[in-house]
């Protein structure tokens, strides 16, 4: 009967014993949900101040201080700290929040010479470099991986000082990464709550640096497409403002009919052509050219435009004009950026053009003669770039030409866009094809000059794209 007892007891003690376990096991799993929980909560918050942080834009140093503020709400920390790679493969602090120790011994005799001790650490922090791999900031960097140090006052790794306030107990470094790219460093120190971290914040830190990354990321990459979208309007202005230098009508003339194009490489570019009356018996012609493309070529040809204006009212020689703008432009010019340019003009009552040629392609004349015959030349003049030399030499080398421009004879002006367009085997259409459709077309009108040449180009270069502007005028005499 005893015996009976003793097992029912044992059974009942035993049965006890399994409910118990199971009920710390419910327990346990129940607290793990709600760490869990409040882990995801944390990092949800987390979340949606990084998206608050990027949101502002701009102040990339704000970004970062509104990331460390939230880092710091988020793990109880005393202070924190993000250390971001700069393009020299260095860390530096670029924002702190707290009383975040130096990671590098601090002089005793210079702490108190500033206002306050948060200043002084902030002073410190954003001044001092870190190598990839120096200290514990720089080994995180150059591993990749996060470090917890519990009881940081017994690892020797652990940079200490003097003042009890920049001590640290406890510490959490985590690297910020993209899609395996180092951003930055973010670093924890000191719960508030005076115990160590554990092995739970480390996870949650982790987390929170992983939200950074991604958040930064985006940040760049919403900044690169405003800045983007930014140029490309200033582009576009850009390109209306220099579409309103060119042209828009011809002199108008019974004995000359014009035609011309400019088509640049990008959506701005550095070629013009311009055709003006100087008064009612001649026209001043020009095409020019900047070295280089981009807003920087076509603000210095709106320039060499003005000065074009400017001194063709002055002088009636084309060696002239461009000697008065290479004087007015060479010296505020850079160093690497020339003009060619070729100016004519034509006379209407003697028939003649009078050309000066600043470095640029020859212009071509068909040559309409007595007998019928026809000639396509080159109408050569000595002349250095605008730009390029002082004006006592550029003043030596530029030079006149004069030709008789009379019936059925016609001019054609053009950037170096044309001879040197190539096709796919990298061949350049070159000035003798240029010269072989010339007389070709020179029959025809100014438009079909100015469209046969197109043409021309287009058919040899098939889809290869346009590398350089490419602008050209057509003068014909009725």
């Amino acid at each position: 009967m005893m015996s009976f007892f003793i097992g029912v007891v044992l059974g009942l003690l035993g049965m006890w014993a399994v409910y118990a376990r199971q009920r710390r096991k419910r327990t346990l799993i129940e607290e793990e949900k709600q760490l869990l929980q409040q882990e995801k909560q944390i990092v949800v918050e987390f979340m949606h101040n990084m998206v608050e942080a990027v949101a502002t834009g701009g102040d990339r140093q704000a970004m970062f201080q509104r990331i460390i503020h939230a880092a710091i709400l988020s793990t109880g920390a005393m202070s924190a700290c993000i250390f971001e790679k700069r393009p020299d493969n260095t860390l530096k602090g670029i924002a702190v929040e707290g009383l975040f120790p130096p990671q590098r011994k601090l002089p005793d005799e210079i702490s108190s010479k500033l206002a306050t001790r948060t200043q002084f650490l902030e002073n410190i922090l954003k001044a001092e470099s870190y190598k990839m791999g120096e200290g514990l900031i720089g080994q995180v960097a150059k591993s990749g991986r996060a470090l917890l140090i519990a009881d940081a006052q017994k690892d020797p790794r652990v940079i200490q000082h003097k003042d009890r306030s920049l001590q640290i107990r406890s510490i959490i470094v985590a690297p910020v990464l993209f899609q395996g790219e180092l951003i930055a460093v973010l670093a924890v120190t000191n719960p508030v709550d005076g115990l160590s971290f554990t092995e739970t914040d480390f996870s949650l830190v982790e987390s929170l640096a992983e939200q950074v990354g991604l958040a930064v990321h985006n940040s760049d990459a919403m900044q690169l497409q405003i800045e983007k979208n930014k140029l490309d309007l200033d582009i576009e202005l850009a390109s209306n403002i220099q579409g309103l230098l060119l042209p828009k009508a011809f002199p108008p003339s019974e004995k000359l009919a014009f035609a011309a194009h400019c088509t640049p490489a990008q959506k701005i570019g550095g070629d013009l052509y311009d055709v003006f009356a100087l008064n009612s018996k001649t026209i001043g012609v020009a095409v020019a050219d900047v070295s280089g493309k981009g807003i920087s070529a076509s603000i210095l040809m709106a320039i060499c435009q003005t000065n074009l204006r400017h001194f063709s009212k002055l002088h009636r020689s084309p060696s002239k004009v461009l000697s008065a703008i290479n004087a007015a432009m060479s010296e505020s010019m850079r160093k690497d950026m020339f003009i060619t340019i070729v100016y004519a003009i034509i006379d209407l009552e003697t028939e003649k053009v009078t050309i000066a040629r600043a470095g640029h392609e020859l212009p071509l004349f068909y040559d309409t003669q007595e007998d019928g015959r026809v000639e396509v030349i080159p109408v050569r003049s000595q002349g250095m770039a605008v730009g390029m030399v002082p004006p006592e030499i550029f003043d030596l080398t530029i030079q006149d030409t004069e030709i008789e421009f009379g019936v059925k004879d016609a001019l054609l002006l053009y950037t170096d866009g044309v001879t040197e367009s190539v096709n796919a085997e990298g061949e350049e259409y070159s000035g003798k094809r240029l010269t072989h459709t010339l007389r070709n077309l020179g029959e025809g009108t100014a438009q079909d000059i100015v469209d046969g040449v197109l043409e021309g180009v287009g058919r040899f270069c098939g889809d290869v794209g346009q590398p350089d502007d490419l602008t050209l005028i057509a003068i014909k005499h009725a």
